[in-house]
């Protein structure tokens, strides 16, 4: 099984090295890595200069483009990818590998993950769980990590790429996308270590992050769940019009509002 990694960054020099070490560390081979700069300014660049990666330069575009690129990019059959603040534990690869040999017509898997903050490991609530994914089990929340995921290069050919129209959310619009016509199969091991409370991070700092769950939700609404879309719609806008009075913020406001008159219909 010959296997690209794709890692996006932008501006994570303190960062990105650990992220490639933990990929060269693996105990399953990895054909390639596959660095799509999105436009650094921190001397990213000459950090990595050294290192048997791939490194392409983008301006900067977004995380969804970035990806993208790589994926186009790709020399192999298989790819997986991890964000340049996170690192893979030395044998993600290698359970990837032997899930798929166990199960020989799957398409994409993903692994449970570590989240870190201040050298901590941190609890995570009940709802904040792995378990196996469903498109009707993924609407409420995104399931899972990027950091995590690994597919046959297929899988884009039958949904399409990430969005690059979303600033967030495009992990959560991908995997509908696919949850709605295919399986994602859940390997319940911590393979992954994510590092939370540092800046750029878009998951943190993106202001009204469920207008792009509602984006995303939106390209769903004529499928066959389309009871259950329309419900998680018109739960998430009402959450986004609260939000939206308590700060007085009337675009928000007359976006939701019209929103809810046209699903309540």
């Amino acid at each position: 099984m010959k296997i690209s990694v794709i890692i996006p960054t932008y501006n994570r020099k303190s960062f990105l090295l650990r992220a490639v070490k933990s990929v060269q560390a693996q105990s399953a081979h990895v054909s390639e890595i596959i660095v799509v700069d999105d436009g650094s300014t921190d001397g990213t660049k000459e950090l990595i200069e050294h290192e048997n990666i791939e490194y392409i330069y983008q301006e900067n575009k977004g995380v969804s483009s970035a990806r993208n690129c790589g994926i186009k990019k790709a020399k192999n059959e298989w790819i997986a990818f991890l964000d340049s603040d996170d690192e893979w534990e030395p044998d993600k690869v290698a359970h990837h590998i032997s899930c798929h040999s166990e199960h020989p017509t799957l398409l994409a898997s993903f692994s449970d993950e570590l989240w870190i903050r201040n050298d901590k490991i941190v609890n995570l609530k009940p709802h904040q769980k792995k378990e196996e994914p469903s498109f009707l089990n993924s609407l409420r929340l995104c399931k899972i990590g990027t950091s995590t995921f690994f597919c046959s290069r297929k899988i884009f050919d039958k949904v399409g790429d990430f969005d690059e129209g979303l600033q967030v959310c495009e992990d959560y619009d991908l995997w509908l996308r696919i949850l709605l016509e295919h399986d994602i199969k859940f390997i319940n091991k911590k393979l992954v270590r994510k590092y939370a409370g540092h800046k750029n991070q878009l998951s943190f700092e993106s202001p009204l992050i469920d207008m792009y769950r509602i984006d995303a939700l939106e390209k769903h609404v004529s499928s066959k769940h389309k009871s259950e879309v329309i419900h998680e719609l018109i739960y998430k806008t009402t959450i986004l019009l609260k939000g939206a009075q308590k700060h007085h913020n009337k675009d928000v406001i007359e976006y939701c509002e019209k929103k809810l008159k046209y699903y309540l219909i």
